[in-house]
Formats: structure tokens, sequence, C-alpha cells
């Protein structure tokens, strides 16, 4: 259907009634069914205190789906890097690109991730990191993947062991042999430093859609050529639901919405099935929430995905999309990404 490479991101959504075993599991199938309908990409994203997310730990994870995967490629969608020290993500993420070389991926974020109380257990030496001080930690973090410091820098001498070109062929959809550093963001902040730094940009349309055309535009008018990058390369997240029915879309996305209520109002839980969103006794307020999240996602069946998608694609041009379809049940959420995949062109209807 379409030349632009699609792209899976995951939480790995632990529902009401389920364990996290069992929505890890569903993620590892998830990855290898992604791997044999073509999509490109398969990240997962570092969240913490929610007790309807499973991907704490990204390496963790990545490390076991690229154990059950060949051919995918695999990343952080992201590492909150202010929770980290550069030095142990670059280990990390070289450690995986060892052990897989050449699939692995290293989307880097600037958010905590989390709330500020769980955000201070993490980082233990105190309070958030300044926007002053997060670029610093980047460039070390890419000094660290690409042995690239400068000459009287204080870590020139130190190398990050395996690093992340460990194992590269050189060659790909990138100029440089080392495992890509993404920028995620979801403001024009880190369009912007990801445009000057002249990395990939991945903007998260799916919680920010309404700064998505002008993040795009300021990350492409911001870019300068680097080693890794020789011309802007753009991807956004959407947020998707597909079912065999548009009936059947709407109780997934109303269960959707309901935990997305909740954790916007601290307090977060599993995700609720449908069942118990329709029962639940929705105020004006709560409606108008649900209505204004709706309205920057795509639901329905495999017409309404279709045509959404291509929408979303023609209006941001962007060179790669990748979807989040965050549905309650396993069976559900392998369906959802299936149609998506038939959306798009991948597998036949």
């Amino acid at each position: 259907m379409d030349a632009v490479k699609l792209s899976v991101l995951d939480v790995a959504p632990v529902g009401t009634g389920y364990s996290a075993t069992e929505a890890l599991r569903t993620s590892t199938e998830l990855a290898q069914r992604a791997e044999q309908w073509g999509f490109h990409r398969f990240w997962v994203a570092e969240h913490h205190n929610m007790p309807g997310i499973a991907s704490s730990s990204p390496p963790v994870l990545l490390a076991h789906l690229a154990a059950h995967t060949s051919t995918l490629r695999l990343g952080s969608g992201g590492v909150m890097l202010p929770n980290h020290a550069p030095l142990v993500v670059a280990e990390q993420f070289g450690t995986l690109q060892a052990l897989h070389p050449g699939r692995i991926d290293i989307g880097i974020g600037r958010a905590p991730g989390t709330d500020q109380v769980t955000m201070r257990a993490l980082r233990r030496g105190g309070g958030a990191e300044s926007v002053e001080e997060f670029p610093q930690a980047l460039g070390e973090l890419i000094g660290f993947v690409t042995g690239s410091f400068a000459q009287d820098h204080p870590y020139s001498r130190m190398h990050a062991v395996p690093g992340p070109a460990s194992g590269i062929e050189a060659g790909g959809e990138f100029a440089s042999s080392e495992a890509p550093v993404w920028l995620l963001g979801s403001s024009g902040y880190s369009a912007q430093l990801a445009g000057i730094l002249g990395l990939p940009f991945a903007f998260a349309h799916h919680f920010s859609g309404q700064h998505t055309l002008p993040a795009l535009e300021l990350y492409r008018e911001s870019f300068q050529p680097s080693e890794a990058l020789k011309e802007p390369y753009s991807m956004i997240a959407a947020g998707v639901i597909a079912a065999d029915t548009h009936e059947q879309a709407e109780r997934l996305a109303l269960s959707q919405a309901l935990s997305m209520l909740r954790l916007r109002g601290g307090n977060p839980g599993r995700m609720p099935s449908p069942e118990e969103a329709e029962a639940y006794p929705w105020t004006p307020a709560e409606r108008e929430f649900v209505s204004n999240y709706r309205g920057r996602h795509i639901s329905g069946d495999l017409a309404e995905v279709r045509a959404g998608m291509r929408e979303l694609r023609e209006r941001t041009q962007v060179d790669e999309l990748m979807v989040i379809s965050n549905v309650y049940g396993h069976d559900a959420r392998i369906r959802s990404y299936e149609l998506i995949a038939k959306a798009w062109g991948l597998i036949e209807e």
C-alpha cells in the first residue's frame, strides 16, 4: 500500500485479570508475528510504577525478544536517559548489539516516564535533571556509542565495552555503522535538538497530537547533517485500534480511554476490560476527556483504519509510521496488529 515503513511500539499492557507474565508472553508472540507480517521495527517503552505496563526495563525485555526473533529491528521507544548513567545505557545496548548485530536501536527520551516520587526513587541523587543537563547527558551517550569524544574531554580515554558499534556491518538506512541513536519527543525542544545534532527523530503523536506538525517542521528546519544521518529522518508513534467491526473497535477504545483517564488522574492501574469500561459511571467532564483523547487516535474496522493511517501519513509526511495498539486481552491485541498490517498492505486481506 505504501513505501513508508510500518513499525510497532509496545508497552506490554497488563489488563485486569491478567499477569505481567501473560502480558510479556503476548509481547513475545506479537514480536514474532510482527516479524512474520513484515513490520520493520519493534520498540518497547520505559515506564515505572504503572501496574498496567510491564515494560519497565527495555534492555531486559529486548534481550528476550531478540532471542525469539531473527530479523526484526528492536529498540527502545524509549529509554528515559535522565533515569540512567549514559555509560550504563551504552554498555547495555552495546551488549544487545554484540549479541544481535545490526538489529538494535537506541531510542532516548527526556521525560522520567513516571511520577515525581518514583522518579526520585529511580535517580536517588535528587531531583529532576534540568533542560540544560539533558543535552550534556545525551552528548555523553553519543560519545560512548561512537567513541568520538574530543581529545580534551574527561571521558576521552573511556570506552563502552561492549560498545554499540560491536559487530555492525556498514550500510543500511543510516550513514553510520553504529547502532543509531534516536531522539524521542513530544515537544519542539526535542525536535529542535534532534535536528541540530543530526539524529533521527520520533514524535509521540499518540499523546501529543496537537504538537505533531509544528515539531516535525521544526525538526526539518533545524536539521544539520551528521556522521550518523545525512538527511532528516522522522517517525511518529500513532495510537491505532483495529477490530473486525467498528463496534468492537469502539469497545476496545473505550477501555483504553478509561485506563488513560485513571492514569491522568493519578490512579494508574491495570487496563480495564471493555465490560468494566461500559459499566463505569462516566461524568460529563470525563466523557469530554474521552472525546478529546479519542480524537488523536485511529480506530475502527479494516477500512476505517486504512483510511486513517493513510491520511495521517499524508498529513505528516513522515519517513516511517510506528503504531501502538494498546488494547485489552491477548487475542484482541494480536488481531488489532494483524488488521493494521493488512490495512498497510503488509499482508493480504
